[in-house]
This record gives C-alpha cells, sequence and structure tokens, in this order.
C-alpha cells in the first residue's frame, strides 16, 4: 500500500525566528539540506541541487513567515507544477516553549501519475530523508541561534 504522504516533525531548541531563517534562506539551506538553493519568493521559483547531483525545481505555493513554507517539487525546469506531476513539501513551524516544532509533509502520493511501485520507493526514500534532514536541521540550528 503507498501512503498519500509521508511526515515527520521534531522540536528545535531554537526560536521560531532562527529556524524560519535556516529553512527559507538559501545560504542556510546550503548549510543543512542542499549543495546549492535558490528562492525567489516574489517570482514564487526556486532550485535546489543536491550532492548527488539530484536537481528540482520549485515553485512555491505558501511563503508565511515564520510559520508556513510550501513548495512542489519538480526534476523538469519549464514545467508548470501540478498535483499530477509533482509533491508537495510543507513545512509548519509553531513555537514549543523556548525552541520551535517543525513539522515537515510531504504530500500527493495518491495523486502524481507513477506507478505504486514508483511511488512506494519514493515514499520509503523520503521518509528516510526526511528523518535524515530534520537531524540536519536541529544541529544546524542549535549552532545558527548563538
Amino acid at each position: 500500500m503507498v501512503p498519500n504522504q509521508v511526515e515527520r516533525e521534531m522540536t528545535i531548541e531554537a526560536p521560531i525566528d532562527v529556524v524560519w531563517r535556516v529553512v527559507t534562506d538559501p545560504e542556510h539551506m546550503k548549510q543543512w539540506f542542499a549543495a546549492e538553493a535558490e528562492l525567489n519568493t516574489e517570482t514564487g521559483q526556486g532550485r535546489l541541487r543536491f550532492q548527488q547531483g539530484q536537481v528540482f525545481f520549485l515553485h512555491i505555493e505558501a511563503f508565511e513567515p515564520p510559520r508556513r513554507f510550501a513548495y512542489r517539487w519538480l526534476r523538469e525546469e519549464a514545467t508548470t507544477a501540478t498535483p499530477k506531476n509533482s509533491m508537495l513539501v510543507e513545512f509548519t513551524l509553531d513555537v514549543d516553549g523556548d525552541g520551535t516544532r517543525v513539522r515537515v509533509r510531504e504530500s500527493g502520493f495518491d495523486q502524481v501519475d507513477w506507478s505504486d511501485a514508483v511511488k512506494a520507493k519514493y515514499a520509503e526514500d523520503h521518509d528516510h530523508g526526511w528523518q535524515r534532514y530534520l537531524g540536519l536541521l536541529n544541529d544546524y540550528a542549535q549552532r545558527a541561534k548563538s
């Protein structure tokens, strides 16, 4: 059975404004997430290149400081992002005591036009990937808060 989404969350011992910057500022993103990061909130476009060479083109769906950042990511440039060809990645931040509760949800598995085998492999890979990246986010945000 293919899940509709993968979701991970954790509390980071850093203020919400620090975590927001770390999640949305390309210079910070390059420290914990992607080898290269570009975001243009005015045009709603961006690009991520990962260490392994994968490139994703972003279509920003929501940029609501300091609480919500959502985008669709695609492998092909100059393609319009739709639920049929892209996943929706959403970061939600909430104050949690002196820290910040971060939830990342990647959804849309039930809508993309892929085989069940491809969806299942993607879901498994990204479930493990988000666990890893949230750990890196936590470590980096701890250093960035000082």
